[in-house]
């Protein structure tokens, strides 16, 4: 994947926040690998690049199960402009980074976002290194290739790495072996699947009144239609009067079920928006069968 921005044909480009060797620039990789990458500076630049057409697509984190959801991002989704068309699970291998040739007794310092250096605690500790919190992980990896010290190390992808000319000192180094970010892929237009070409997952926002059973009332025919929401979350208007919450569903509104679910919703909330009907990623049907063994 090139790492340039690729302005001559933004149809096979996609954007996505950070520096390049970024989580978010992998998982631009692994999932569309043809494409070229636009590096933003914000979620909002990423979600702008595609608004205005220097992108056809962006990646954008929304959760992690160690460090939970991207707070930032679950704000300008409903207002972005933009549509979910798919998701990706991204599982986060950290590696402890290094000027070539350094070895372990040498670093002193390892450089990383502060939810990284969070997630390898217990590396951390074990080789009594100073953590240092930074902006974000593959920013960690070039300022230890622009210093040039081999006292300073840090916590990236291996694709920082490869970008940086850095040296992979200790590999899959995290603490949790769970750790695994989800992300989606933004466009400016939906694209949704059939309501027969498989697993699909249905992401919406709606509102209710600040009242006794509001959200039970809303939320009740989901609950008797048998359709399994996998994600809810609040928020709260600036007048504390009235809440808008941000839901998943695993279906498609054409079936019957989600259907009449989505009725009984609308008839006890209001503001119902969807933002994206797109396609399961297998991950969701791995993890599904683990969980059950054998």
């Amino acid at each position: 994947m090139n790492t340039a921005p690729a302005r001559s044909d933004p149809a096979r480009t996609i954007a996505f926040q950070g520096h390049p060797g970024a989580y978010s620039h992998l998982a631009c990789r692994r999932m569309f690998p043809e494409f070229a990458v636009l590096p933003c500076e914000s979620f909002e630049d990423a979600f702008a690049a595609v608004r205005e057409r220097r992108a056809r697509y962006a990646m954008i984190p929304v959760e992690n199960t160690v460090a939970g959801r991207v707070a930032d991002v679950h704000h300008l989704l409903p207002r972005g402009g933009l549509h979910i068309v798919a998701e990706h699970f991204l599982r986060v291998n950290h590696h402890l980074l290094v000027l070539p040739g350094t070895r372990l007794e040498q670093v002193e310092t390892v450089l990383s976002h502060v939810h990284a250096l969070g997630q390898c605690r217990a590396f951390i500790r074990r080789h009594g290194l100073r953590p240092r919190a930074v902006a974000d992980t593959a920013g960690a990896a070039a300022e230890v290739a622009e210093r040039r010290d081999p006292r300073l190390a840090a916590i990236a992808s291996s694709l920082a790495a490869e970008i940086y000319g850095l040296d992979v000192l200790a590999g899959d180094i995290e603490d949790a072996e769970h750790n695994t970010t989800r992300f989606l892929v933004l466009a400016r237009e939906p694209r949704y699947p059939g309501p027969r070409d498989g697993p699909v997952v249905t992401t919406f926002v709606f509102r209710v009144r600040n009242v006794p059973a509001a959200l039970y009332k809303a939320l009740g025919g989901f609950a008797t239609n048998g359709v399994n929401m996998t994600k809810l979350e609040s928020y709260i208007d600036g007048s504390f009067t009235q809440a808008q919450f941000y839901a998943d569903i695993l279906g498609h509104p054409e079936e019957e079920r989600v259907r009449l679910a989505f009725e009984e919703l609308r008839f006890f909330a209001h503001h119902v928006e969807i933002l994206g009907v797109y396609p399961a990623d297998p991950f969701r049907e791995r993890v599904a069968s683990a969980a059950e063994g054998p």
